[in-house]
């Protein structure tokens, strides 16, 4: 069994970021995975670091959950779109805010250099965009993946990252919506 923490990083309320994080759950607990899901647009707190990584900035009893949480589990799993070519705002907020504590904590210390605060951990990332999967990869470069992958999760210990992209969110057929769902579905049985 393995646990895991879901975190949708979507603005919105009942998108389908929500609802394939949803899927992904219900597939994980139906396995007897321990999963918890984390809907950013449901939870209170400032996604803005204020003093930056000077001071600590206590966590909201939100994040103080969402912290435990990805510190108890096994695998992570962060679903959000594309917007302007990167993660939305509150995803990026998130990250920083629930990771800066620790990083802090670590400033002036024999540790300083080594920012491997969550190793043996694994992540699942999960990506919807407006464009062909092929044309993010190869004309924009996913940017945006590597941003979360290589200088944020493996930055901190975390490996390994997998990726699955759904392109072309806005415009597919409802069936092409529900096959995404029941792979989703999958992959939270696998703990993947």
């Amino acid at each position: 069994m393995a646990r895991i923490a879901i975190i949708v990083g979507h603005s919105q309320h009942e998108t389908l970021c929500e609802a394939i994080g949803e899927a992904y759950k219900k597939g994980a607990d139906s396995a007897g995975h321990a999963a918890t899901l984390f809907v950013l647009s449901r939870m209170t707190f400032d996604p803005i670091l204020h003093e930056g990584y000077r001071k600590v900035q206590p966590l909201e009893p939100d994040l103080q959950a969402a912290y435990d949480a990805l510190a108890a589990a096994d695998h992570w799993v962060f679903i959000f779109p594309l917007w302007c070519g990167d993660m939305p705002a509150i995803m990026k907020g998130f990250l920083e805010r629930v990771l800066q504590p620790d990083l802090i904590r670590r400033k002036d210390t024999e540790n300083a250099m080594n920012w491997r605060i969550f190793e043996n951990k694994s992540a699942r990332i999960i990506m919807t965009m407006g464009m062909p999967n092929l044309v993010y990869r190869l004309w924009y470069g996913p940017h945006a993946i590597k941003l979360l992958k290589r200088n944020i999760l493996q930055f901190i210990g975390v490996r390994p990252v997998r990726e699955t992209l759904f392109g072309m969110a806005p415009s597919v057929a409802n069936e092409k919506r529900l096959g995404w769902l029941k792979e989703a579905e999958e992959l939270g049985r696998q703990a993947g």
